[in-house]
């Protein structure tokens, strides 16, 4: 890191069940509120494999490497991780002026339709909702709470994965039960807001077309879902209540018919923590398999378990996007982003293949292996096809960090 590097910086921090995530953006110019926040990434430093292997590793903007560690030991708690995280970046950098933290919050619950800056009574509101995430919700508000204690006078902005999804109208948010269960908070909510945001802010540049029209964002990495957008705005999704419903995913198992779970516990003798267990980490492409949960993996397999976790996960996505298309009362494009979907090309083909009754014909073989630049989408749909699809690689991270900067500057 170049030691004169200074100024004023936003720090966002991404802490999930397995994995905490520090990037630091430089203000490297003030802008007019409104404008593109004039904001450049300078670090991206994680701890990964938690509860496994745990592993650091940083790099610089570029791509260059700037540390790495690992620790000979399997559980190592998430307040070290974060620690190791925080004193690594004061060391790259030990002259710049931090404006603030963004951290990424999964639910945001009913309250929460915008980012907002984290006072005692906000982290209050957020950890009410932890029945509603209980896997994610705590991680996310872990590095919250030490920070509010050990930097108390520095501002930090919540922004939620729900929120985007708020534009959905009232049909798609109900669940068929009592209605008091509705008003209560037992609703669709949606998640992965803020990877669906970046790409609807991508839109106009990729594909203006698109970005006037009707869209499935698939987000497909561990966690899997699927969007329906309309002028760059939510209308439905495959995710609901919680981060477990809809399309299959790493272990987590999709969408269930909830007989299934009555009987897991008349018959089977599994209470609530044992479903909690069987639904998020022992099912998916996990379960199915019985050999990973990593795509990568499944694919090089020759198990033919393997061969058909990968049949299910891309029989589903083809269902949902058929699904999506009807609540969209049509479709111009396709969107695939997160791991699975910017590096998977036969998953991408397979699901294409599966599209081709929407009028989506693919570019010729060997398009979709063109290597392209971080962040650079890809289309690979025929210039002849009624129905786009493209790449676009998300930034979850990048999205945060303009939602900090606009909540602290003003134009929130």
């Amino acid at each position: 890191m170049d030691p004169r590097l200074e100024g004023e910086f936003i720090a966002v921090v991404n802490a999930g069940s397995s994995s905490v995530k520090l990037s630091m953006f430089s203000l490297h110019a003030r802008e007019q509120v409104g404008s593109a926040p004039p904001l450049r990434l300078e670090l991206h430093a994680q701890v990964e494999g938690l509860g496994t292997q745990p592993h650091f590793e940083a790099r610089h903007a570029d791509g260059s490497p700037a540390g790495q560690r690992d620790w000979p030991v399997h559980h190592l708690p998430h307040d070290q991780a974060i620690d190791h995280l925080v004193a690594f970046v004061q060391e790259e950098f030990p002259r710049i002026e931090m404006l603030g933290i963004g951290h990424r919050v999964v639910h945001g619950g009913t309250d929460f339709d915008q980012p907002v800056v984290v006072t005692p009574q906000v982290l209050s509101q957020l950890e009410a909702l932890v029945p509603l995430a209980p896997l994610h919700q705590p991680h996310n508000l872990s590095p919250i709470r030490r920070a509010l204690s050990g930097l108390p006078g520095l501002a930090q902005v919540a922004c939620f994965d729900t929120a985007f999804h708020r534009t959905q109208p009232q049909v798609a948010q109900p669940y068929a039960l009592p209605y008091a269960l509705y008003e209560s908070g037992v609703r669709r909510y949606g998640f992965h807001g803020l990877s669906y945001e970046y790409i609807a802010s991508r839109l106009p540049e990729v594909s203006p077309r698109l970005a006037q029209g009707r869209v499935v964002a698939l987000h497909l990495g561990n966690g899997v879902s699927a969007c329906a957008l309309e002028r760059g705005r939510s209308i439905g999704s495959s995710m609901g209540f919680t981060a477990v419903e809809g399309l299959p995913m790493g272990t987590r198992s999709g969408s269930v018919d909830p007989g299934v779970l009555l009987y897991l516990m008349d018959q089977k003798g599994l209470d609530a923590r044992a479903l909690e267990r069987l639904l998020y980490q022992q099912s998916g492409l996990l379960g199915l398999s019985g050999v990973s949960s990593d795509m990568r993996t499944l694919l090089a397999s020759d198990v033919p378990r393997a061969r058909l976790a990968v049949d299910v996960f891309v029989h589903r996505i083809v269902r949902e996007i058929g699904a999506l298309a009807a609540e969209l009362g049509g479709l111009d494009g396709i969107v695939f982003t997160a791991g699975i979907g910017e590096h998977a090309q036969v998953i991408r083909q397979r699901v294409m293949a599966g599209c081709a009754w929407l009028g989506l014909v693919p570019q010729a073989p060997g398009h979709d292996q063109r290597p392209t630049p971080p962040h650079a989408a890809t289309r690979l749909s025929a210039d002849s096809s009624r129905c786009e699809a493209w790449v676009i690689p998300t930034d979850e991270e990048l999205m945060v960090a303009r939602h900090t900067y606009r909540v602290l500057a003003g134009g929130a």
